[in-house]
Order: C-alpha cells, then structure tokens, then sequence
C-alpha cells in the first residue's frame, strides 16, 4: 500500500515539474475507482462518469497546490466524494421543485374545479332573479357597465339602478347560503 502511495506521488511530483505523460499514468490508475465511488454514492453509471470527469478536471486544475503528492489517492477521493454529493443535492433541490411544481397544478386544478362549481352556482342563483333584478346583475358585473349607463340603457333612474343592485346582491347571497347550507 505504501509503494501505491509512493508511486501516486512519483507522478504528481512529476505532473507538478511539468511532465505531461504523468497524467494519462495517474488517470489509468485511479479512474476505474472514481467512477465506483462516485456510482457507490449516486448509484447511476452515467452519473458516475461524469462525476469523474468532472473530479479530473478539478484534480488538473488544483494538482499544482497539492502540498503531499503521496496523499494524491485520498484528495482526490474527497474530490469525488465531494462531486457526487454535489450532484445528490443538485438532484434533490429538482426533485423538490417538481414536487412543488405539481403541488401548485393540482391546487390549480383544484381551484378551477372549485372556480367552475361556484360558477355555476352563481348562475344558477342569478336565474332565480327577478328579470329586473338579472338585467342590472349582468350590465353591472358581466358586462362592466356603470351604474348611470344602466340607468340610460334600462331608462331608469341612478337610484333606482342602485335599489335594484342592491336588493339582486342580497337576494343572491341568501340563495347562494341556501344551497350551501343544504350541500
């Protein structure tokens, strides 16, 4: 195990001085066991590799300040370790966000449902209106008129519109709490 470490310093020593052949020893060395240690912990093949691609190009950027060149096998390790438990969070935090993501849809999906339920019951109230009462309903929320264009248009007075408005909301909220006292 000694001479592992010995010769894993050898080549970086020789990496640091300059030797680019160095390298490619280093790479057929440790790369097999990057990428299980990498798979070990993400336990994806694909992931794996490229954990370990990622974990060289760190290891060349970073080869230069390595302080003990026999300790090369164990900070490289930590580099690996590092990345994939980088890439756990990373698949983590998306995981989360999908969840949410349908979280929110099917809330939508919910409120729409609900929106649409309501919908009909409010129409369904509306029509249980006088026509009177269902004329100035309609021009006021459905249509956006102002209460002096539905006097012109009905030719009735502001106040009267406004009578009218009044008594159709009222009328509609207690049929409304009706039926969802009956429900």
């Amino acid at each position: 195990m000694n001479s592992n470490r010995e010769v894993d310093g050898q080549l970086v020593l020789q990496y640091q001085s300059g030797e680019a052949k160095a390298l490619p020893k280093l790479v057929k060395r440790w790369h097999k066991q990057f990428c299980k240690k990498a798979y070990w912990l993400v336990r994806d093949q694909d992931i794996a590799k490229d954990i370990a691609q990622e974990s060289w190009r760190i290891i060349i950027n970073k080869m230069d300040r390595l302080k003990d060149p026999n300790s090369f096998g164990n900070w490289a390790l930590r580099i690996v370790q590092t990345q994939s438990l980088d890439v756990l969070r990373a698949k983590s935090r998306e995981r989360e966000r999908q969840q949410q993501y349908y979280k929110t849809q099917n809330n939508e999906a919910v409120d729409t449902n609900y929106s649409e339920d309501l919908k009909q019951t409010v129409l369904k109230g509306i029509y249980e209106l006088s026509t009177q009462q269902q004329a100035v309903i309609k021009l006021f929320y459905v249509e956006d008129y102002a209460l002096k264009e539905i006097s012109e248009l009905l030719n009735i007075s502001i106040g009267t519109a406004k009578s009218r408005l009044f008594y159709a909301r009222e009328k509609l909220k207690q049929i409304l709490k009706d039926r969802t006292e009956l429900s």
